[in-house]
């Protein structure tokens, strides 16, 4: 597994996780194993793999992944969002109970039965690297919303030619009255501050299937309690995740690679909101749990 994280002094990182440890791959010298940019842009002719195992992890420093795991902080080292210079894009309704959810929710009902009855997907930006956040860091709820629910996903990372080279656990996080008010708010209600949340890390596609069945579970706890639960599958899933990937490629140039976030099957229910403080833990199979505190904004 590969991850991004910061040191004091040295700023950011590429690692990658064996057994517990984190090696600092950027520590090697070698150009392509500076940012996730570099990495992505090579690996257009060679696997992941293939570009780190001539790599001799003996000579490398070390951190232990349970060091890394934290809150950010300038004196201390941690984990960082899996995305460098990439824009974050976002596929919608691609499981049945996100299109019955949608449709409880909107005014204009029959554009979300549409689009997932559609050949064409529905894609939309959701942030750019920036703007993400990483495991342990909050997730913000809008000011101008009364009804914010989490959207736990799969995430693809995909190189300049759109190959899918690795997966990672997203967040897209939504204000859902603004949505369902107007499907042309959907910007607003997807796309602002502390919004977006990836991670822990990434599994190379190398190492899993082209169209793995990943289970994906959703956790909330309020004031120690749990409040909320429920779990899915990406075989649950009405599209192709290489075919979401190609989507994404037509007429369109990503020069350092991308992340797309390929849909939720965990909708919690109308009378659910997120509130201030809550701890949200997504977990999905081969890769791992990514967890954030919500802060209303």
């Amino acid at each position: 597994m590969l991850c991004r994280f910061y040191l004091p002094n040295q700023g950011a990182r590429v690692g990658l996780l064996r057994d517990g440890w984190v090696y600092d791959l950027t520590a090697s010298g070698r150009p392509h194993l500076t940012t996730f940019a570099a990495l992505l842009q090579m690996s257009v002719t060679q696997p992941i793999s293939a570009l780190i195992q001539d790599v001799d992890l003996g000579c490398l420093p070390t951190l232990a992944y349970r060091e890394l795991d934290r809150a950010p902080g300038a004196g201390h080292a941690y984990l960082l969002p899996p995305v460098d210079r990439q824009e974050v894009w976002a596929a919608g309704v691609t499981y049945a109970w996100s299109r019955e959810a949608r449709v409880r929710e909107a005014r204009a009902k029959e554009i979300y039965v549409r689009v997932y009855e559609a050949d064409r997907p529905e894609l939309f930006f959701k942030a750019l690297a920036e703007k993400v956040v990483g495991p342990n860091d909050w997730i913000g709820l809008r000011g101008d919303s009364r009804w914010n629910v989490p959207e736990p996903e799969l995430a693809l990372l995909v190189n300049p030619a759109c190959h899918i080279v690795g997966y990672t656990v997203a967040n897209d996080v939504s204000s859902r009255d603004i949505e369902g008010e107007n499907p042309l708010y959907l910007p607003q209600a997807k796309i602002y501050r502390h919004s977006c949340a990836l991670g822990p890390v990434v599994t190379p596609a190398d190492e899993a299937t082209d169209n793995p069945n990943l289970g994906i579970r959703l956790s909330i706890t309020r004031a120690g309690e749990r409040v909320f639960a429920a779990e899915t599958s990406t075989g649950r899933m009405n599209r192709r995740l290489d075919d979401l990937a190609a989507y994404l490629g037509h007429y369109n140039d990503f020069p350092y690679g991308a992340c797309l976030l390929t849909g939720t099957g965990i909708v919690p229910g109308d009378d659910f909101t997120l509130q201030d403080g809550d701890a949200v833990a997504i977990e999905i199979d081969r890769i791992g749990v990514l967890r954030n505190t919500v802060h209303q904004m």
